[in-house]
């Protein structure tokens, strides 16, 4: 072996050659100079012809399980982990889909509306998207209420049209409703105006007819969205000597997105300034040609006042419902649309609601957005109880648990479990959607608004908001909110219906709040905790004076105002009903003095129901112009005879406070 280059192993023939051979000219096997090993050069892959081709598109290859039938409701930002299983596929499936159509997802990726409606349409299934929170709501909806949804052709019935008044403000819609209903609604109104949504059902030569007047004001927009979209057909009423304002156009915008008829009642033509033709040419520019120009909208000219015109009106509301045939199944659950809601003394939560379908019957289990509970009463609108209402009557319906959203849809449930679970759902969704961050501490009050302003400081004014109805309610926060300017901010810390609370009191003191009452009254013992813990409580009637009295002090220009100074009150203690004069209020003076002759505001759980004055005051059998706190009298007074046990007289006088 000694003397062979490399020094290793002798060779062996074999197949192939010599074993252990070197290629030409390189060392043979053995460690080379310097005694290193050589280095091997790496060997490379032959590569098969098939792994040298492009590599193949992600094919979607649809899979063969059966898409779910009917409808399938799923969530707004829903996964593709949650969508699939939903529709019979892995998340997989939808992420491959949406690969194709060139949209990069990943599993736990909220997908977009139109993600989830290709993919669905893809797969031929029928998907509702709702709002997050609400699918549980839509499942119980479809569970109870999906076999009410079909109406059998032998089962309509004609019913009576709902008929909306609207029209601008002080145009006369209130008083031209009285003179069909015979009452007198105006004399109860602060201002002048409707303030809430009114329903009524009146009978006119053996024709039922719904009305349900609204407010004309332009803070209560969304009120009259709500009369229209619950209504057959519109009377747009334009005063003749005023012509089309822009609450009419409002009207009239809202009656064509209802798509109905439309009626409109040319008022105070009795007025020496009215001009009808004038009228009739601007509805005509607006698209309301009047039949006498060739038209298709009636017209008929009425005045409210003299009673002018009334029966023509109501005789051409009743060829148009004949003409329309308006029908509705009084079989099976009731259906109908809250208008307005309140809390009432010893009543509870109270709804203005009007059935649309079905009969409502008491003891029947409802539920209306949030709220849910048994009927315990129905209330017509003469205040009479009725055991049921039928398709088109308006009624006062008692024993929900809370007061519900004026428009909340009213659906009778089988059974106060079904009605409960469904509320229940309603109230998790509105808390966890509707939940906003706590208000700022650091407000100011109204007082010192111009202050931080004329600092140069963005003041922000925090407000505890209550009202008499959830339409006011919703009026007075939209008209607020648009007072809003870049230096002045509004926050409202609580709001809610019924009196002026203590509870309010302690609220506002600890934000820094402005207390803002519409048609509530603060009762004694908050008055006395507001002056202690000097919490500004501003009470309204109007909404007019309540905005310009809010614009007023964010532009730092609040005028001398008069205040309103508590005088007295006295509690009912027993009604006494006396021929040829009528009820006499039985009352014990608590605080101040009653006065003959003096304001008064006739409370019922501190909610404002009447206004007027004392017209007789009397101790024992003798008239006295006074009565001091501490003695019992009995009190007569104007126009109102609705007097219950328990309710407060509280009288007041204006006093003027110039401001600093």
């Amino acid at each position: 072996m000694a003397g062979r280059p490399g020094g290793g192993f002798a060779r062996r023939s074999g197949p192939g050659g010599p074993v252990g051979s070197s290629p030409p000219g390189r060392a043979g096997g053995g460690f080379g100079r310097g005694g290193r090993p050589p280095q091997r050069r790496a060997r490379r892959r032959r590569r098969n012809l098939e792994e040298l081709e492009p590599t193949q598109l992600t094919a979607y290859v649809p899979s063969n399980a059966p898409v779910p039938d009917g409808e399938v409701i799923v969530e707004r930002g829903s996964t593709a982990r949650d969508l699939g299983p939903k529709l019979n596929r892995s998340a997989g499936d939808v992420i491959r889909f949406l690969l194709l159509q060139g949209e990069m997802v990943t599993a736990t990726q909220s997908l977009s509306d139109d993600m989830i409606e290709l993919f669905a349409a893809e797969l031929g299934a029928d998907v509702r998207l709702v709002d997050p929170g609400e699918e549980a709501e839509a499942e119980l909806l479809a569970r109870y209420f999906e076999e009410d949804e079909e109406e059998e052709e032998e089962d309509l019935r004609p019913r009576p049209p709902v008929i909306t008044v609207m029209g601008h403000v002080d145009h006369g819609k209130t008083l031209l409703l009285d003179r069909i209903r015979q009452t007198d609604v105006v004399a109860g109104e602060a201002g002048g105006i409707t303030q809430h949504i009114g329903a009524y059902q009146v009978n006119w030569n053996g024709h039922l007819l719904t009305f349900i007047d609204t407010p004309g004001h332009e803070a209560f927009t969304a009120m009259r969205a709500r009369g229209a979209q619950v209504t057959d057909m519109v009377v747009l009423v334009v005063a003749a000597d005023d012509g089309v304002m822009p609450q009419t156009l409002e009207a009239i915008d809202h009656a064509r997105a209802a798509e109905v008829p439309i009626v409109v009642a040319v008022n105070k033509i009795d007025r020496a300034d009215a001009d009808p033709a004038r009228v009739l040419q601007q509805i005509a520019d607006r698209g309301l040609v009047p039949e006498a120009w060739g038209g298709d909208t009636i017209t008929v000219e009425v005045s409210a006042l003299q009673g002018t015109g009334i029966d023509d009106l109501l005789e051409h509301l009743i060829l148009l419902a004949e003409v329309e045939e308006y029908r509705a199944t009084p079989e099976g659950r009731a259906r109908g649309t809250v208008l307005e809601a309140n809390l009432e003394t010893g009543r509870g939560p109270v709804a203005t609601v009007i059935v649309q379908r079905g009969t409502l019957r008491v003891g029947d289990a409802v539920v209306a957005g949030s709220a849910w509970g048994k009927v315990k009463a129905l209330i017509d609108d003469r205040g009479d109880q009725v055991k049921e209402a039928l398709p088109s009557m308006p009624v006062l319906l008692l024993g929900l648990s809370e007061p519900p959203q004026a428009g909340d849809e009213l659906r009778a449930a089988g059974d106060l479990t079904t009605a409960r679970t469904l509320g229940e759902a309603r109230a998790q969704r509105f808390r966890l959607s509707g939940h906003l961050p706590a208000p700022s501490a650091t407000g100011a009050r109204l007082e010192d608004l111009f202050e931080q302003i004329q600092r140069g400081e963005t003041a922000t004014l925090n407000i505890v908001l209550k009202a008499d109805v959830q339409g006011s309610l919703e009026a007075v926060t939209e008209s607020l909110r648009k007072l809003e300017r870049d230096d002045v901010k509004l926050s409202f810390v609580r709001r809610g219906v019924g009196g002026i609370s203590e509870n309010d009191i302690t609220l506002a003191k600890a934000s820094t709040a402005t207390i803002i009452g519409f048609n509530v009254r603060p009762d004694r013992r908050a008055r006395e905790l507001a002056e202690v813990s000097d919490v500004e409580i501003r009470t309204y009637e109007v909404i007019y004076k309540l905005l310009e009295d809010i614009e007023a002090a964010m532009l730092g220009m609040l005028a001398p105002t008069y205040e309103e100074v508590v005088t007295g009150d006295a509690e009912v203690r027993q009604v006494f009903r006396i021929p040829r004069v009528g009820p006499v209020a039985g009352c014990y003076v608590q605080n101040g003095a009653i006065r003959r002759g003096a304001k008064v505001r006739f409370l019922r759980e501190g909610v404002i129901i009447w206004r007027g004055t004392i017209t007789s005051l009397k101790r024992h059998k003798d008239d006295v112009r006074e009565v001091q706190a501490g003695f019992e009298c009995g009190i007569g007074l104007s126009d109102f005879q609705d007097l219950k046990e328990g309710d407060v007289i509280e009288t007041f006088e204006e006093r003027e406070i110039p401001r600093a």
